[in-house]
């Protein structure tokens, strides 16, 4: 170990040189404890590296293990996760739409655009229109006796004339009604 100086003397010089060999002596020792170290190391250096290895190995195959069956766990719990977040947003974008319908519907209807059904019901009319208006053309009227003598009294050209006109009238009419609807309508989709 390190050796103590020793006071003895009172002359500086002696002092001096007791101190350095102590230095000497003790910064020797510290070399050769840490050479018996290094060799030291080197000897069980290797064994401790082995058994750190197997110990890691071990340690590996068990943390594996679970981490194997954790990560089966948590992919079905991911999976389910994303269904439901999937069928949520499907219904919120359903009830979006819904909505968006429902408002367009309404601006439609504020602007006096009429619906598909309104257009369809009015076709539906204006067809039972035609069909009555030439079903009239077609049939004679039953005429009373002095409706007779009045029809032979004026001539046959006026009579027939003004019925077809205005039968065609009427008919010209519901169809220009008509196409002006789906005029409307096909506007209001643009």
């Amino acid at each position: 170990m390190i050796k103590k100086i020793k006071p003895a003397s009172t002359d500086p010089v002696s002092t001096d040189s007791q101190l350095a060999s102590a230095v000497k002596a003790s910064a020797q020792q510290i070399w050769l404890a840490g050479l018996g170290a290094f060799a030291k190391a080197q000897e069980e250096g290797v064994k401790v590296f082995d058994a750190l290895v197997s110990e890691g190995k071990t340690l590996h195959k068990r943390t594996r293990h679970l981490s194997d069956g954790r990560l089966d766990e948590v992919t079905g719990k991911v999976g389910q996760v994303a269904t439901g977040l999937s069928k949520q947003a499907t219904q919120s974008w359903d009830r979006l739409e819904q909505v968006f319908e429902e408002r367009v519907a309404r601006a439609m209807s504020k602007l006096g655009v009429p619906t598909n059904a309104e257009v369809r019901a009015l076709s539906a009319r204006v067809e039972a229109l035609n069909e009555a208006v030439r079903t009239l053309g077609a049939k004679p009227s039953p005429r009373s006796s002095t409706t007779k003598s009045a029809s032979r009294s004026a001539p046959k050209a006026s009579g027939k004339a003004p019925a077809k006109a205005a039968a065609r009238g009427t008919s010209q009419a519901a169809t220009s009604l008509a196409r002006k609807a789906a005029r409307k309508v096909s506007a209001g989709r643009k």
